[in-house]
């Protein structure tokens, strides 16, 4: 009896060494797994902001009927966007690194045609493009077809600035100017010319509200 006593007290014995064994390599395993994860999501913001800042200098044109580019695209978008926009906000085409088509199936009949994807070899140029074209947002027409033109950002980039599209709205109608930098951060210029930052919607809503209780903040 003693003997068998003895042999179920070395048996919990070891297994309550490999009990803790078990445990010390689950909390190794976990501490990696944890430093892996954290690489991992500093690796992808990294390549999304390189990705972002690859297509600084680019715009997104969305309208225009496909094949009107003919076997010089470059030359034709260039051109394109003086057309577009008038002599007095381009005094000349500006220079282009490239354009085309954004990669997608020939589209049907009836539906829109890919957009066309212009680099701009200066970013003043393209910057002066983006913020013409927003002031003319709507009115902008390659005969008679109207056309948009926008910042090319990253999906993951237009998702983050989607966010601030309410909030930017209400801070219009209180007499504010909002703008967005790059590449989803909100910036209020106030009446007395001074700026304020804000890293996420939330804090620009609740400084909307006070702003609403407090104008002459």
């Amino acid at each position: 009896m003693q003997t068998t006593v003895a042999e179920h007290g070395e048996q919990i014995d070891s297994l309550e060494t490999n009990a803790n064994l078990q445990d010390q390599r689950l909390r190794i395993l976990e501490e990696k797994c944890a430093v892996l994860a954290d690489s991992n999501a500093k690796l992808a913001a990294k390549t999304a902001d390189l990705e972002g800042r690859s297509r600084r200098n680019n715009i997104r044109i969305i309208g225009l009927p496909e094949s009107i580019e003919g076997p010089r695209p470059t030359t034709f978008f260039s051109e394109l966007l003086v057309e577009l926009l008038g002599n007095e906000t381009l005094q000349s085409p500006p220079e282009l690194d490239c354009a085309h088509r954004a990669p997608a199936a020939r589209p049907q009949p009836g539906t829109r045609p890919p957009p066309v994807i212009m680099r701009l070899h200066r970013y003043q140029v393209k910057d002066l493009i983006v913020r013409e074209a927003r002031k003319r947002r709507g009115d902008l027409r390659y005969r008679g077809t109207p056309v948009q033109i926008y910042e090319d950002f990253t999906q993951e980039v237009l998702e983050q600035r989607a966010k601030y599209r309410d909030i930017m709205s209400k801070l219009y109608n209180l007499g504010l100017r909002p703008a967005l930098l790059f590449p989803a951060r909100l910036q209020i210029t106030l009446g007395s010319g001074a700026k304020k930052r804000f890293p996420s919607p939330l804090e620009a809503v609740a400084f909307a509200a006070g702003y609403e209780r407090e104008p002459a903040n």
